[in-house]
């Protein structure tokens, strides 16, 4: 039986999680584990200092009082009787674009997913004044995942889906945005599709003709991010390495820059 674990950063109750679960209940077994109340922007952030207490909700869903990666690690450790092939985090209810995956709780949970060997899905749904919809986003997913769990994609991968407001105009695949006056937070829900004045580039990273997540969004198209564990700056490694017996000459380091 396929298994698939849920989790989010709204809560067990958040109306995004429970529509994302309803849309993707007949592609396999389903087991949710969620905070038990709103831990947004809590990022990568564990519990390690007070006990967890895990609440039995209905037949395969539980709230913990924990935080979104609370919520993975626990699950594989304690609830899950066999891996998952497949964890999904959201639908949350706000876009998480460019910087602001560092504060997300709804991306942190699908990359420690995904550092722990499971293939994994943060999806978050952007919103303007209306009242929040998450059924275009609901059947994106569903698709997405039918595919992710056909191909039975690889542990390392962990994709970051944000879906635009109103109409959708198609799907595209991205990088995160590093611009430097892009805003936090959903500031780009109440912004027009042709304010670029408002998102001039500032690029703080190499130039790349791969479209920036929040340009997307804000053309009406989902935004599909792959994102890696590493994180270590190449360029500027390659810089040190060359440059570290100046740089580090002071502090009499042998064989700087190798190993042993």
């Amino acid at each position: 039986m396929t298994l698939i674990l849920l989790t989010n950063d709204d809560g067990i109750e958040a109306k995004g999680l429970r529509i994302l679960e309803e849309s993707i209940e007949d592609l396999g077994e389903t087991v949710v584990v969620a905070p038990d109340r709103e831990r947004s922007a809590v990022s990568h952030s564990l519990t390690i200092r007070s006990p967890l207490v895990v609440q039995p909700i209905e037949a395969n869903r539980y709230a913990l009082s924990g935080t979104p990666v609370d919520c993975v690690v626990y699950a594989l450790t304690h609830i899950l009787i066999s891996q998952p092939d497949l964890v999904v985090s959201g639908i949350n209810h706000g876009a998480n674009l460019g910087d602001d995956i560092m504060y997300s709780g709804t991306v942190a949970a699908a990359r420690e997913a995904s550092r722990r060997g499971f293939p994994a899905i943060a999806v978050s749904q952007a919103y303007d004044d209306s009242p929040i919809s998450f059924e275009e986003a609901a059947k994106f997913v569903r698709k997405l995942v039918h595919a992710m769990l056909e191909r039975k994609s690889e542990g390392s991968i962990c994709l970051n889906v944000n879906i635009p407001v109103r109409k959708v105009r198609g799907v595209k695949i991205t990088r995160q945005g590093c611009s430097l006056h892009f805003p936090h937070f959903n500031w780009l829900d109440r912004a027009r599709a042709d304010d670029d004045a408002e998102f001039k580039e500032a690029e703080v990273r190499p130039k790349s003709d791969i479209l920036q997540d929040y340009q997307a969004i804000m053309k009406h198209y989902i935004s599909v991010t792959p994102l890696q564990r590493d994180q270590t700056d190449y360029a500027t490694a390659d810089w040190l390495l060359k440059d570290a017996p100046g740089l580090f000459r002071r502090f009499r380091l042998p064989g700087i820059g190798l190993i042993g």
